[in-house]
This record gives C-alpha cells, structure tokens and sequence, in this order.
C-alpha cells in the first residue's frame, strides 16, 4: 500500500472513529435529556392532579370533565389512577374499559412515597399524597411518543451524517494526500532514473524548506559523492588493467622464446610451461576487469547485437585450445531444438567469450580426460547451454557459494587460480539477463547449465 493511502486510510478511520465517540455521546446525552424531561412533566402533572383534589368541592363528579379538558396539556395518551386511603380506585380516566394495575406499586409507595418506572411500557409515575388530611395514591403512565419519535429520527440524523462525513473525508484525505505527497513522487520518479552511468545527474530542488525539498538536496549531495567514489574505483580498475596488460604481454612473449631454446631440463622447461600458462590466465583476467568496466546492467543493452552462440563456443574452444591443446570438445544439439532455430541471441559478444572461455578453461583443468561435452538445447523461449565433463565434483556444501568471489572447492586443491572466474561468468550472464547453475547429474560429473531468455 502506498504511502498515500495509508495516510488518508490513517486519518479517515482516526476521524471516523473519533466523530462515531461524538455521535454516540450526542445521542445519549439527548436520550437522558428526554427521559428526564418526560420524569419532569410526569412531576408537574402530578402536581397538577394533587393540587385539584386539595380544591375539589366534589372530586367525583368534577373529575372527569377536569381531566377531560387537560388530557393533553402534559402527557400524551395518559392513564391516571386515583387511589383512596384505603387503597380503593375512586378515579380512572380509562372510561368502558376494565381497569388493572399492578398492587405492588401501592405497597411500595407506603415506603418510597414516589416511584418512577421509566422501563416499564408504558412508563409509570406513581405518589402517595397527603391532601386535606387524607392519603390519595396516584398512579400516572403515558407513552413518551413524541420524545422517541424525536429520538428515532436523531438517531437516523447521526447516522446519515456518520457515514456521509466518512465518506467526504476520506475521499478529501486522498485528494489533499496525493496533492501534499506529489513532490515525492516526483522525487521517487527523479531517483529512480538514476543509474551507475547517470550519477552526475541532479534533481531539481524547490526554493522551500520542506522536509522533500532537504531531502533532495540531501540525496544531490550523496549522489555527488558516489560519483566521486565511483568514478575513482572505475579510473582506477580502467587505468590499471590497461598498465597491467603491457608487463603481462612482454613477459608471455619472453617466456614462448625462452621455451623455444632447447638447452632447458625437463624441470625448467615444466617450470615454464606452467608460468606461461598463469600469465596466459592473468592476461585473460586483466582483459575481463577492463571489458566488465565499460558495461553495467543500464547501458548494456544500448549495445547488445544478435550473436551466434555456437559460433562463440568455437571460438573460445579455439582460444582455450593454445593453452590447452589437448582439451577436446564434443558439440552437440539437443533433438528438443527447433526446426527452424537460429542459435542466436541478443548481446555483447566479447564477454560472451570471456563467460565460455572461463567455462571450457575449468572443463580442461578440472576434468579427468580433458573433454568437454556441450549440448545446445533452442525453444521457442530459451536457449540453453549444458556443459558436461568427467571429474571431481563440488560437495553440496560447496555448491551455493560456487559463483562467490575467490571461492575454490576442494576439487581445486594443487591447481592454480584466482577464484574469481565463475563470478565474472555469473556477472556477465546477469548482465544478459541469464543464469548458470551448477549440478552433478551422476557421480563423478560436474554440469553447468546456462539459460539465456529470448
């Protein structure tokens, strides 16, 4: 998720939930408003009531044309029960109705003298009074309809809002996010155009003090100083390749000659051999760092050209064949290739070379009989290259750092080298977007096996 939805997702739930709090304190602080409001008007009725008995000349026939004529004026649909001293009904405003209540009130209003029973349905206000001299229990229930309706239609009115306030301000927290957070992604943009061979190039900084604006004055100057340090190491691995490429030269062709004269013994003329054949290896060392300088993952393809991979395989046999001249090679193609294959790809053919070079140069060294066996295998989305020889394998201990740096299996031991050939090998391929992998189909075989995409 992206940062800007997280900020817009962060404060619409943080909103959210703190206008929910709001609303749901709204809502009962309204409820408890009407409830005691309607306890208030339960009170004034009753006193209402209470002070008409106490001035009543004939309370049962003044009654009911008193009652009929304020019947509205405190509670809606309201039951008035009057009881006497004796706890006899005297008065009901229900008229052709049979009158019930609950006995239970009258006896507790001999102790609490005012009970108030709001969950009861309908709600009962009920009170024991003392009027001139006597004792008159009065029972008062009505329905709060017009307090609920009220209460209903607020509680719609805070939904509604909840979800309509939801809505707009999520849907502003994404606008003014992805309008505040814009100067960062172009930012990102800026910086993710920036490779090995575009470091000298600046993102363009805003006059303002923002944190984006210190940000990218913070990663100019970074970039800066990786251009520095990267153009130093560059230089240096360029200028010394080439430096050491001239010494490498003069003293290969000074050992040939010293091999030509006849007067060596055995052991001098093994000697030199083998030093002629480790300069051959620094040589070609030397002409990889200076080709892998020039190239990089972003630039490579700029110059990538279709390529025979059979045609490169024979000449770099060819290659390895004047240091090794009893290598054999046997080539073949797989029946799973294509009628119609071509066996090209698209890259660079000099490290191309380099990578089969390496490859043939460890089948010489490293096999029992000095042969190597390739098959090329064509579909219509790969190409692959197997290379197979006879002799002792990497243990699987060894196998995951294989194409380390200056990494050597104990099948190495007594034989010279640098280590750092099969890590050029898998550099170059990554370059091509290839891979190799290293596998021992049966005992006593070693195979490497490149897979190139088309």
């Amino acid at each position: 998720m992206s940062l800007k939805r997280k900020i817009a997702l962060t404060l619409s739930v943080s909103f959210s939930l703190l206008f929910g709090i709001v609303l749901i304190i709204i809502y009962i602080s309204f409820d408890d408003f009407r409830r005691e409001e309607f306890k208030d008007r339960f009170i004034r009725r009753l006193g209402f009531t209470t002070n008409f008995i106490s001035k009543s000349k004939n309370f049962e026939e003044e009654a009911p044309i008193f009652f009929n004529e304020n019947s509205d004026n405190f509670l809606l649909n309201e039951t008035i029960l009057i009881f006497n001293g004796q706890k006899e009904l005297i008065y009901s405003t229900l008229k052709d109705q049979k009158v019930t209540w609950d006995k239970n009130i009258l006896i507790e209003l001999d102790k609490e003298k005012d009970i108030y029973k709001e969950k009861s349905i309908p709600e009962v206000y009920a009170s024991l009074k003392t009027i001139n001299g006597e004792n008159y229990y009065i029972l008062t229930s009505a329905y709060d309809t017009n307090g609920k309706s009220k209460l209903a239609y607020l509680k719609y009115l805070l939904i509604t809002a909840f979800i309509t306030c939801t809505l707009l301000i999520g849907f502003f927290s994404y606008y003014f996010m992805g309008k505040f957070l814009r100067p960062l992604e172009d930012l990102n943009k800026e910086i993710s155009e920036v490779t090995a061979h575009k470091l000298t190039t600046q993102i363009p900084v805003e006059q303002s003090n923002d944190e984006i604006s210190i940000l990218a004055s913070s990663f100019n100057t970074m970039i800066s100083r990786l251009n520095d340090v990267f153009q130093s190491q560059k230089d240096f691995t360029a200028s010394a390749s080439h430096e050491i490429r001239t010494p490498i030269t003069r003293m290969a062709f000074q050992l040939e000659n010293l091999i030509k004269l006849e007067q060596h013994s055995p052991d001098t003329l093994s000697a030199l051999q083998q030093m002629l054949k480790d300069v051959y290896q620094l040589s070609d060392l030397t002409n990889s760092l200076l080709l892998l300088t020039k190239f990089d993952k972003e630039n490579i393809q700029t110059i990538y050209e279709e390529v025979r991979i059979d045609e490169v395989i024979f000449e770099s046999f060819d290659r390895v064949q004047k240091s090794y001249p009893y290598l054999k090679m046997d080539f073949g193609i797989s029946e799973e290739t294509q009628e119609n294959a071509f066996l090209t790809i698209n890259g660079v053919q000099s490290l191309l070379d380099i990578v089969f070079i390496n490859l043939l140069k460890n089948a010489a060294v490293y096999s029992d009989n000095a042969n190597a066996k390739i098959l090329i295998t064509e579909t219509e989305n790969h190409l692959s290259v197997d290379i197979l020889s006879e002799g002792k394998t990497i243990s699987e201990e060894e196998q995951p750092k294989l194409f380390e740096a200056f990494m050597r299996g104990n099948n190495s031991q007594n034989i010279s080298g640098s280590g750092l050939g099969l890590r050029i090998v898998k550099r170059i391929l990554e370059y091509h977007g290839a891979e190799i992998s290293y596998a021992s189909p049966a005992e006593n075989q070693n195979k490497f096996s490149i897979i190139f995409n088309k």
